[in-house]
């Protein structure tokens, strides 16, 4: 990793840093010409110069690897507490907490970058809202955007600490986990656009019901900065008038695929092509979606909403989408001599399995659409009633076969179906699958990461390239 001062164009002298974490005083004589280089909360790419932040979590603790730390050459640390056998001469910044002094450090660096801070959250579509918006305005302007899915109260300080001095724009992925943490990060971001793509029952485990999803998720648009926007989407319907009740004073505009959606940004879905995605037409001309489905639309007229709002020309804009790349296991399509996969499963909550549902349906296939679906996690006392819901969606749409993975497999027990198969894991799927499965087929897997069903691609795979006729 290269110096961050030249990357960045900032200076973090120990009085910046001092002045970050609200330490009172001033710095020893000593260190009152120290400049650190960048902000490492990791040993394993710490570089000389650095300064340390000694993380805790369940599995580590940061106080642990000091001196590693200092051996690698940080030349400070921010740490919670002073652990016996400290590095001989390596400066110290104590703090309450180190996670709350890294969001310090990030808001410092933040409210002295002279580029706009773009927020993005949802309970699905964030990641792919977020690269469709690095290809829209990174046609006309320099982005700086979240590596990955690095959306917690760690990746998105690292996000901000790293953003280059001629950034014009820097693009945050915001999630949650548990009540607060999206206020948490809004007051580190400050955000000048704030992005709800939307909400749904997602993380309800940890936040309670949908109302405390709401909640949750508006809080990215709550006291916000003076001057600061709001971009929604249509889906739900009730999301930009709560929306509004929550950011009164706020610039809001809605992009979407309905009435609802304002008009320079309603969408309207023309044609689809092969693997479903779709050519939209909008006042200002028209596009090809490059992520499928009609929530990929969405996504796509929410990332061109803000790169208009940001002086991006709609037709500048919309030449850069084709250059979308998404992270693996998110929207993709494997072609197969014999069929297709889609594989859509780094995550599921039921608005994006119904989404995903919608989109193997919408596909033309010459054999048999299969809808593998994994159990979709942290819905608490809720997860019974979504799953029998979901899956009997699944059951009264075009899906000629329907693997209930997990706790799909449990749910609607009085139900027999010969297009329901049942497997109480992933490892019981292709047993189940396999002898069944025909030609030309169209194969969506969707579920949460912890049901792995990627592990399912390969042999899956094969079995497409084997068998005669298809799609291919």
């Amino acid at each position: 990793m290269s110096d961050s001062h030249r990357e960045t164009g900032f200076t973090w002298t120990a009085a910046a840093v001092r002045e970050a974490l609200g330490l009172g005083g001033v710095a020893a004589p000593e260190d009152q010409d120290r400049v650190f280089r960048q902000v490492s909360t990791d040993t394993r790419n710490l570089e000389p110069g650095d300064l340390f932040v000694a993380l805790e979590g369940p599995n580590f603790d940061g106080h642990d690897f000091l001196a590693e730390a200092a051996a690698r050459g940080a030349t400070g640390a921010v740490v919670r507490r002073i652990p016996a056998g400290r590095p001989a001469g390596l400066p110290l910044f104590p703090v309450p907490d180190t996670l709350v002094a890294l969001g310090a450090l990030a808001h410092h660096r933040r409210i002295r970058l002279p580029a706009r801070v773009v927020a993005v959250t949802g309970s699905s579509g964030k990641t792919t809202t977020k690269e469709l918006l690095r290809a829209a305005l990174g046609t006309h302007l320099r982005v700086h955007v979240t590596s990955a899915n690095l959306n917690n109260r760690v990746g998105v300080p690292l996000t901000l600490l790293s953003a280059p001095l001629d950034a014009q724009v820097v693009v945050v992925e915001v999630g949650t986990n548990e009540p607060g943490e999206i206020e948490a990060l809004r007051r580190v971001a400050h955000p000048d656009v704030a992005v709800v793509v939307t909400v749904s029952e997602a993380h309800v485990e940890r936040l309670g019901d949908l109302e405390g999803v709401y909640r949750e998720k508006l809080a990215l648009v709550r006291d916000l900065p003076s001057g600061a926007v709001v971009v929604v989407g249509d889906e739900p319907a009730e999301l930009a008038d709560r929306a509004r009740a929550a950011a009164p004073g706020h610039e809001l505009w809605v992009a979407g695929l309905s009435d609802l959606a304002d008009q320079p940004w309603r969408g309207r879905l023309l044609e689809a092509d092969p693997v479903g995605r779709w050519r939209v037409g909008t006042p200002s001309g028209s596009f090809v979606s490059p992520v499928p489905g009609a929530h990929g639309a969405r996504c796509a007229l929410l990332a061109l909403a803000v790169a208009d709002l940001l002086g991006v020309a709609p037709e500048l804009a919309r030449a850069g989408l084709p250059s979308t790349t998404l992270p693996g296991m998110r929207t993709e399509v494997r072609r197969h001599a014999r069929g297709v996969l889609l594989v859509d499963c780094y995550n599921a909550n039921p608005q994006s399995t119904r989404a995903a549902l919608a989109w193997l349906e919408a596909l033309p296939a010459e054999g048999p659409r299969v809808a593998i679906l994994g159990s979709m996690l942290e819905l608490g006392a809720m997860a019974g009633d979504l799953h029998a819901r979901i899956l009997e969606e699944a059951l009264s749409g075009a899906a000629d076969l329907v693997v209930a993975v997990g706790l799909f497999a449990e749910a609607l027990p009085g139900v027999t179906d010969p297009r329901l198969l049942r497997a109480p894991d992933t490892d019981h799927v292709l047993p189940l699958l396999l002898p069944r499965l025909e030609p030309g087929a169209v194969i969506l897997l969707k579920g949460s990461r912890g049901m792995a069903l990627e592990r399912l691609v390969p042999a899956l795979g094969d079995a497409l390239d084997e068998r005669q006729g298809g799609i291919g």
